[in-house]
């Protein structure tokens, strides 16, 4: 690609900690610029931020719809090739749906929308419009997650029985929503977060990390949902059972009262013949232990790992690659992708291999699952998903 895409941005104004990460994931590259944006939910500050980021007058848009239709007025060659979606949860449906039925490719954060209708629908636009359309699971992107799933695709591990996953933080084991803290105001309130708390928030990124790397799929599960701080209306803590095709079994836990913890999003995958092991708070290394051999510990740029990690990887092993670099390889992928069907031409390398709409809908279903079985006393529950 020689010719840098441009890109619109939904929310991620002043104050907001998501969109200054998808705004230098973006820049990392420097393969698509900010050119537009609706910034905020009420125009001043949707302005104000604009403002502060350098876009135009005639660009900086007081809502979505007023960017959608300004941005539609423009000659074909002049118009965004894609917008960022970094608003709160109860928003992505009715934005991605209409930028995506207009034709305009998306990037949306996650969760993807509020109810599998919502994602079914979603889904049948964007095969109806041909767009490109990501969903910012950025655990995804770390080039030794990439490496982790070659090495099952390549039978490295054999048959898979058992996988361990968490995610567990504790900057919610007291009521900062109490105080209008604003990250915690939103993911705790059921209108804008959805029918999830903590399950939503943090349980659909290790949900979909055991699916990148295992591509095992849920046949049924088992959901314990608990809100340990008083008042809270969504759940902040989770323990899930996970039964998938094949026979092999998982236990998914995320909490976000755990006093102490800060990111730590870790897995561990079994199998017949070997098994692995990644922190996603020391992302550069990857353990693999075969079941007769040599335990081995991959660095992201150390012998033995494959073209997948290549592929995600910019700096020399031994310098640190981490949470903006994941965020920016499910950008380069989708920014080529778009650049590829401008061309005409197909997509290879990074641009085949970020999250789309249709693993942003399976996030949905599993919230959907795990909170039906929660609520009728953990009880088995049909997980299988078919959109």
């Amino acid at each position: 690609m020689t010719t840098q895409l441009t890109y619109g941005m939904v929310g991620g104004g002043q104050g907001a900690f998501i969109g200054a990460v998808h705004r230098m994931a973006v820049a990392l590259d420097n393969k698509a610029r900010l050119v537009a944006g609706a910034l905020s939910s009420t125009p001043e500050r949707a302005r104000a931020s604009a403002r502060d980021l350098g876009l135009a007058p005639d660009r900086s848009y007081g809502s979505w719809k007023e960017m959608l239709e300004g941005e539609l007025k423009r000659p074909s060659s002049d118009r965004i090739d894609f917008v960022s979606i970094v608003t709160p949860n109860d928003t992505h449906f009715e934005v991605a749906r209409a930028f995506a039925a207009a034709g305009i490719s998306v990037v949306c954060d996650k969760p993807l929308v509020h109810t599998s209708a919502q994602a079914s629908e979603l889904v049948q636009t964007v095969a109806k419009s041909g767009v490109v359309f990501a969903v910012t699971y950025n655990y995804s992107g770390y080039p030794l997650v990439k490496h982790a799933a070659s090495l099952v695709r390549a039978g490295k591990l054999g048959t898979i029985r058992k996988v361990f996953v968490e995610y567990h933080q504790g900057w919610l084991a007291t009521p900062l929503e109490s105080g209008g803290q604003k990250q915690a105001d939103w993911r705790t309130d059921p209108a804008r977060s959805g029918a999830a708390g903590a399950v939503g928030d943090i349980g659909t990124h290790a949900e979909n990390l055991v699916a990148t790397i295992t591509g095992l799929e849920m046949e049924s599960l088992c959901a314990d949902l608990t809100t340990f701080v008083p008042g809270r209306r969504l759940d902040d803590d989770a323990a899930i059972l996970i039964r998938y095709k094949g026979g092999a079994k998982g236990t998914l836990t995320c909490s976000q009262v755990c006093v102490g913890e800060e990111n730590n999003l870790s897995i561990r995958v079994y199998g017949t013949e070997g098994m692995i092991s990644w922190r996603q708070e020391e992302p550069n290394s990857l353990l693999f232990q075969p079941r007769d051999g040599v335990r081995q510990v991959f660095t992201r740029s150390g012998p033995g790992v494959g073209p997948e990690a290549g592929r995600a990887t910019r700096l020399p092993g031994g310098h640190p690659e981490a949470f903006i670099e994941a965020f920016a390889n499910i950008y380069r992928g989708a920014i080529d992708a778009i650049a590829a069907k401008k061309a005409g031409a197909k997509p290879e390398g990074l641009a085949t291999e970020f999250p789309t709409v249709r693993d942003g809908a399976r996030g949905v279903h599993f919230i959907e699952r795990v909170v039906e079985s929660a609520r009728k006393g953990a009880v088995w529950t049909d997980a299988k998903f078919t959109g």
